[in-house]
C-alpha cells in the first residue's frame, strides 16, 4: 500500500514541476490564499501526505508531520523560501522510501 502512495506521490510531484514538450498538464488553480495559488495537484499531495500519516510507522509519522505542517507553511506563503516546499516534498519521498526499506 505504501508503495503505491509512494509512486502516486513521485508522479504527482515531477508532473507539478517538470515541464514535457508535447504533454500539457493544466495548472487548475483552485483559490488562492495570502496571494499564493493553490492548485490541484498541491491539494492532490495534501490529500497523500495525511494518508501516509496514517500509514507510517511511529518515528517516520512524526517526521513525516513536522514536514506537512511546513509544507503548509510554505505552500501559503508563511514561510517564503524559495523552493522550500519542493524540498520538503523530496525529504517525506525519502523518508517514505526509507521506512519502505526498514521494513
Amino acid at each position: 500500500m505504501i508503495e503505491i502512495l509512494l509512486a502516486i506521490l513521485i508522479i504527482l510531484f515531477l508532473t507539478g514541476n517538470l515541464h514535457i514538450n508535447g504533454f500539457n498538464l493544466p495548472h487548475i488553480v483552485l483559490f488562492q490564499i495570502n496571494g499564493q495559488s493553490i492548485t490541484l495537484v498541491n491539494v492532490l499531495i495534501f490529500v497523500l501526505i495525511l494518508w501516509a500519516l496514517g500509514i507510517l510507522p511511529s518515528p517516520f509519522r512524526e517526521i513525516a508531520a513536522v514536514l506537512f505542517i511546513l509544507w503548509l507553511l510554505t505552500i501559503f506563503g508563511i514561510l517564503a523560501v524559495a523552493g522550500l516546499s519542493n524540498l520538503i516534498i523530496i525529504a517525506i519521498i525519502v523518508g517514505i522510501v526509507f521506512s519502505i526499506f526498514k521494513h
